[in-house]
């Protein structure tokens, strides 16, 4: 796991090789997701969602997962995070030896059932088995385990979702042995006053050691603002992807994460401390799209430049 009592303040968790390359067509090469994923390390990106393990036939995007998580681990300091969608795929991730094993609940169950093809009780029963075999390993060897609450803003599928039904599954996931909850929007539903109504409602039931990180899309424009609201309630961890590549195939119209270089412009010119080389994040951008020509990339900042003589705030404090 990364070490979230290091100098840094927010931990930018890059998902880009996962969330971002399941929702396009082209297939990456693998040496290409290796250079990607070794060139946002060096920038000092401590955390990366590198791959999913899910079948090939399903999304043969991440087939080679396996390869890209024993690569991963060869590379110092970084926490390698994958998502997978039952005790299977988790069994193969513990092989493999993921850092941190995420398992998608989405509150609504339509969604559930369209991207896992499961009930709510059947992903819970999943989270029991997970933890169970994590429970059966050495101390050194269990990877960090998170639920992450899917379509928790509202559902393309199902509209709004009951607050009840969100406490309740929340609750669920730590009865079931989860060493913490997410929260996602999936769909790009979220606006800053929701997002701070979830993490309250979802923090009044598993408290606030439990919720630390939140997966948020810029569908609507409203990505970094809803950032800001989550940082303003206390949360540390922020998934975004390298130029806002990525959505949800199984959410209609859900594309669009948050851009890592904006993100991490944002955070470092509020004094946010994130350990990452802005310039160097933006040199990554030359790997992604040498790979992927014809994907559109996106992001203000690596169209705008930083400004001239920019220096983030904490370090023109320290001076």
């Amino acid at each position: 796991m990364a070490d979230r009592a290091s100098d840094n303040d927010i931990l930018v968790s890059e998902v880009g090789p996962r969330d971002g390359l399941q929702s396009i067509t082209p297939i990456m090469p693998t040496a290409a997701k290796k250079a990607w994923i070794a060139a946002e390390a060096a920038a000092g990106v401590r955390e990366i969602e590198v791959g999913s393990f899910v079948p090939a036939k399903l999304l043969p995007q991440l087939a080679d997962t396996a390869e890209i998580v024993t690569y991963a681990k060869t590379i110092p300091g970084l926490t390698v995070a994958v998502l997978v969608p039952n005790a299977r795929g988790a069994a193969a991730a513990i092989g493999a030896g993921a850092d941190k094993i995420t398992l998608p609940l989405s509150v609504s169950e339509t969604h559930s059932l369209a991207n896992l093809r499961r009930t709510h009780t059947q992903v819970i029963e999943e989270a029991r088995a997970i933890a169970a075999m994590i429970a059966d390993l050495p101390a050194a060897r269990r990877p960090h385990f998170e639920g992450s609450l899917s379509t928790v803003f509202g559902c393309t599928l199902e509209g709004p979702i009951p607050d009840a039904q969100i406490a309740r599954l929340a609750g669920s996931l730590m009865e079931a042995g989860c060493d913490e909850v997410g929260l996602s929007d999936t769909t790009g539903y979220a606006d800053p006053a929701a997002v701070r109504d979830r993490i309250r409602l979802v923090r009044g039931v598993v408290g606030n050691a439990a919720l630390t990180g939140i997966h948020l899309h810029n569908t609507r424009g409203l990505g970094l603002a809803n950032a800001l609201a989550a940082l303003d309630c206390g949360l540390t961890t922020l998934d975004a992807s390298l130029g806002g590549i990525g959505g949800c195939p199984f959410a209609p119209g859900a594309s669009g994460n948050i851009v890592t270089e904006d993100l991490v412009f944002m955070l470092e010119a509020m004094g946010l401390r994130t350990g990452i080389d802005i310039d160097a994040l933006l040199a990554v951008r030359e790997i992604v799209t040498a790979a992927l020509p014809d994907t559109e990339m996106f992001g203000f900042l690596p169209d705008a430049k930083l400004p001239l003589g920019f220096t983030p705030a904490a370090m023109r404090r320290a001076a």
